[in-house]
C-alpha cells in the first residue's frame, strides 16, 4: 500500500511537471507570436516611414535643384554687373583724360582751371568767366575767355563724341560723352527767385557765345543723337568756397562745365549687387536647410499631464 500510494504520488508530481512545462511552452510560443506581430507591425512602420522619407528627399533634391539654377542665374548676373563696374571704372578714367587734355590746352592759353574728378566738374578758376553782381553779362574778357574753353572743346570733344553723318570724329576712346552742362552759379547775396533767375542766364549766355561762334560743338552729339551741350543754373546751392566775404561771393559768381559720361551709372549697380547679396544669402539657407534649423533655436518640448 505504502509503495502503491508512493508510486501514485510521483506519477501525479509528473504529470503536474508536464503539465508545468506545457503551459510555459504554450506561454513562450505566444509571446514569440506577440513578437512576431509586433515585429511585423514595426516592419511595415518602418518601410511606410522610409517611402515617406524617400518621397521628401525628393521634393528636397527638387529644391536644391531650383535653388541651384537660380545661383547660376545670380551668379551669371554678378558676373555682368562686376564686368559693367569694371567699364564703369575705365569710362572714369576717360573722362579723367578729358578733362586733363582739356585742361592742359587751357593751360597754354593762360586759362587756369582745377579739376574735380569725383564730379567730373572743369572749374574755371581766377577772373575766366566771372560776373558783376546782380549781371549776367558777359564782358569783353569773360567773352574772349569763353571763346578760349570753346576753341579747346571742339578740339577735344570729338575724340569723346558720337558724330552725326556728314562730320569726321574719332572716338579712339569708346567711351561716349552724354552731356557737358554748362553750369552758372551766384552768390549768396540777393533773393532766391533773382539767383535762381541770374543763374541761369549766366548758363544760358554762355552756352549761346558757344554756339554762336563755334557751330560745329553743337553738331557733336552722344549714342542717343542728341546734342551734348546743355545748360542748368544752381544759384547759390552749390559754392566754389564756402567764403562769406567779397572775395568769396566774387570767386562762386561763376561758370564751371560739368562732364557726364554715358556709362555713369555706378549707385544705381551699386543698389543691384547688394540686392543680389540678399538673394545668394536666400539662396545658401535653401540649399542647406540643416544648417538653417540648425542656427534655429528649437522650443522646449511641451508636457501634457495626462
Amino acid at each position: 500500500m505504502i509503495i502503491a500510494d508512493s508510486g501514485d504520488k510521483d506519477n501525479s508530481h509528473t504529470e503536474e511537471d508536464e503539465n508545468y512545462f506545457v503551459s510555459m511552452t504554450d506561454m513562450m510560443v505566444g509571446i514569440l507570436f506577440i513578437f512576431i506581430i509586433m515585429l511585423m507591425v514595426f516592419a511595415l512602420n518602418f518601410r511606410q516611414l522610409t517611402d515617406e522619407t524617400v518621397l521628401l528627399t525628393a521634393e528636397q533634391q527638387e529644391q536644391l535643384n531650383r535653388a541651384n539654377e537660380l545661383a547660376e542665374q545670380i551668379a551669371e548676373l554678378r558676373r555682368r554687373i562686376a564686368n559693367e563696374i569694371t567699364e564703369l571704372n575705365k569710362a572714369d578714367q576717360a573722362r579723367n583724360e578729358l578733362l586733363e587734355a582739356i585742361k592742359a590746352k587751357l593751360d597754354v592759353v593762360g586759362l587756369k582751371v582745377t579739376i574735380d574728378k569725383d564730379t567730373g566738374v572743369l572749374r574755371l578758376a581766377e577772373d575766366a568767366i566771372r560776373f558783376a553782381p546782380e549781371s549776367s553779362r558777359l564782358d569783353a574778357e569773360a567773352q574772349r575767355n569763353v571763346d578760349a574753353v570753346a576753341k579747346v572743346l571742339l578740339d577735344v570733344l570729338p575724340d569723346y563724341t558720337a558724330c552725326p553723318g556728314g562730320m569726321t570724329c574719332n572716338p579712339s576712346t569708346g567711351y561716349v560723352v552724354e552731356t557737358v552742362f554748362i553750369e552758372g552759379h551766384t552768390d549768396k547775396t540777393g533773393s532766391d527767385s533773382l539767383n535762381w533767375q541770374l543763374s541761369t542766364e549766366r548758363a544760358v549766355n554762355t552756352y549761346r557765345r558757344i554756339v554762336d561762334n563755334f557751330r560745329g560743338l553743337r553738331a557733336l552729339v552722344n549714342s542717343q543723337g542728341r546734342e551734348i551741350l546743355s545748360v542748368s543754373g544752381y544759384a547759390y546751392t552749390r559754392p566754389a568756397i564756402e567764403q562769406d566775404d567779397a572775395e568769396g561771393y566774387r570767386i562762386n559768381r561763376r561758370i564751371d562745365l560739368r562732364f557726364v559720361m554715358e556709362a555713369d551709372r555706378r549707385e544705381r549697380l551699386s543698389e543691384v549687387l547688394i540686392l543680389l547679396e540678399q538673394m545668394e544669402k536666400k539662396v545658401s539657407e535653401l540649399q542647406n536647410p540643416m544648417g538653417a534649423a540648425l542656427d534655429t533655436p528649437t522650443q522646449p518640448e511641451r508636457v501634457v499631464p495626462q
